[in-house]
């Protein structure tokens, strides 16, 4: 909350019963809240009504477009904030019983302060505080099954790879290709892939070339879209390269 909701108080007025906010002599604008809250603390619940009508007076006289609802939104949530961090701190802290008065003071105050509410403000903050934390839970259990889905996911992930020597890489691919001509005894293949890009995206990542990643394009060529109709854009396996032949055994 800024500033400019509260008067200052006036240096060297040493009044003890003053409502306004800061030391007589020096103090810095940056501990605004600190002094706030002292000041707060200080006073009778019986003065409560005044300060508030006190601050207001001087925020509407002092602050161009100023609005009373504007003074007391602001002012409600820097109570109730101020509220939640004394409710979060230690039962068993040195100064527990300071706390526990502090928060009953500031109870009345933002009691006191529902009662002036004519725009319902603390209600829709309450809604708002609500919300985020049902938002945070909600979050909270989608990070949950993320996590879920992505150590199954991970499950079968390995650092270890298969390597193929160096100047092996296409004699392998051929046997790859020559695996999808093999049909099984009731005629449907031994493998089958709806895209070939998926034998692409095997090899690449689970094998290796004398220890070396092995370059997605380069595998591509040897597996075109369209086994039957390659492109201009495929290549095929070089005849040198073709040193083993996977056949059907031929029992009696």
């Amino acid at each position: 909350m800024s500033i400019i909701y509260f008067k200052p108080r006036d240096r060297f007025d040493f009044s003890v019963n003053t409502l306004d906010i800061g030391n007589p002599i020096t103090w810095s604008q940056s501990h605004f809240l600190k002094h706030l809250f002292k000041r707060i603390f200080a006073i009778r619940y019986s003065r409560f009504e005044e300060f508030y009508q006190h601050h207001l007076d001087y925020y509407l006289k002092t602050v161009d477009n100023s609005t009373e609802e504007s003074f007391f939104k602001n002012f409600f949530e820097t109570v109730d904030r101020q509220l939640k961090v004394l409710n979060s701190r230690d039962v068993y802290a040195k100064n527990h019983v300071k706390t526990q008065r502090e928060l009953i003071h500031l109870e009345k105050l933002r009691n006191l302060l529902i009662s002036f509410d004519k725009w319902n403000i603390h209600k829709s903050f309450n809604d708002v505080v609500a919300k985020q934390e049902l938002d945070i839970f909600i979050l909270r259990q989608q990070i949950e099954m993320l996590k879920a889905d992505l150590k199954k996911a991970t499950a079968l992930e390995t650092t270890q790879f298969i390597d193929i020597p160096k100047g092996g890489f296409l004699s392998f691919v051929d046997l790859i290709i020559q695996m999808q001509e093999i049909k099984l005894p009731s005629g449907k293949e031994l493998v089958f892939a709806e895209f070939q890009i998926a034998w692409v995206k095997m090899i690449c990542k689970y094998f290796r070339e004398d220890h070396k990643a092995i370059d997605f394009d380069r595998v591509r060529r040897y597996f075109p879209k369209d086994r039957r109709n390659p492109g201009s854009r495929s290549s095929s396996v070089p005849s040198d390269q073709h040193l083993f032949e996977i056949r059907e055994i031929k029992r009696k």
